[in-house]
């Protein structure tokens, strides 16, 4: 039988106009996010806690992969599955359907909530206030991109209460179809903290140092390096040691950001001021 995955918290859920699905989770559990998050761009997303069953992750994304609906898969997995009234589980579907399950016999609070493109569950909770905050978040904050959302639904969960025997890990897994590096890889994000004693705040963190090397300024916010700009740019890349642009921004992790010698990312801009103040 799988080890537990004891008090944790999780939300999976998809944004259709964007394209992704993605999980976050929290747990008193050592690398949480080895073992509860899965996701595939256009199939779904699955979270498998309590007495975990890692198996339901790939095997409940072939699921909806041939095209069962999240409630579908939940019966199908957990039919089959002896431990069931042990295990935790939240599947949202390619279509944005929802479905949780709570075995009989995992801990108090244990519980879990779904609506359109979310389901939230969690277990040895100190209320379901936790659950509660998880899926108010998710539809309060919808104008955000879904990592974003994700993140400020277990702020707000660890807010309301959290795990009632306290916190050590986290993950944010969002995937979207080319959506990762170099439109390479459907994988947009996943970031983990193993260990640590604040583990949604060192998450946060990791995603905003994430989101500086590999987010995207819509193209038309672009700067046009030219004039005063362009002899700016060229100076400080100067008192670098550079000659291009392209080949800083590769030293320091952002070639993703950059397209040309025409116009400059703000966000590169802003790293180059901060790299030469």
């Amino acid at each position: 039988m799988a080890s537990p995955v004891v008090a944790t918290y999780s939300i999976a859920a998809c944004d259709l106009a964007a394209g992704q699905w993605g999980v976050a989770v929290q747990s008193k559990f050592l690398a949480v996010g080895a073992v509860v998050p899965w996701a595939a761009p256009g199939v779904g997303a699955v979270a498998t806690q309590a007495w975990a069953n890692p198996r339901y992750g790939p095997d409940g994304l072939e699921l909806l992969a041939a095209g069962l609906s999240a409630e579908e898969v939940v019966a199908r997995l957990t039919e089959a599955d002896q431990a069931r009234e042990t295990r935790q589980l939240g599947v949202v579907d390619a279509h944005g359907r929802a479905a949780s399950f709570t075995g009989s016999q995992c801990n108090e609070w244990a519980g879990g909530r779904t609506g359109p493109c979310f389901a939230a569950q969690g277990n040895i909770l100190v209320s379901a206030e936790t659950v509660d905050a998880l899926a108010e978040t998710f539809g309060a904050t919808a104008p955000l991109p879904l990592a974003e959302r994700l993140l400020a639904c277990l702020a707000a969960a660890q807010e309301a209460g959290g795990d009632r025997r306290g916190q050590q890990s986290s993950a944010l897994l969002v995937v979207e179809r080319d959506g990762g590096y170099g439109a390479l890889s459907d994988v947009l994000v996943d970031l983990r903290v193993d260990d640590d004693p604040l583990p949604i705040e060192e998450l946060q963190r990791l995603f905003r140092a994430h989101d500086a090397l590999f987010g995207k300024t819509p193209r038309d916010e672009w700067l046009a390096l030219d004039g005063e700009l362009a002899a700016e740019v060229r100076k400080r890349l100067a008192s670098l040691g550079y000659e291009s642009l392209a080949e800083w921004a590769g030293v320091e992790n952002l070639e993703e950001r950059v397209d040309g010698e025409d116009a400059i990312d703000p966000v590169v801009l802003e790293h180059l001021r901060d790299s030469t103040a």
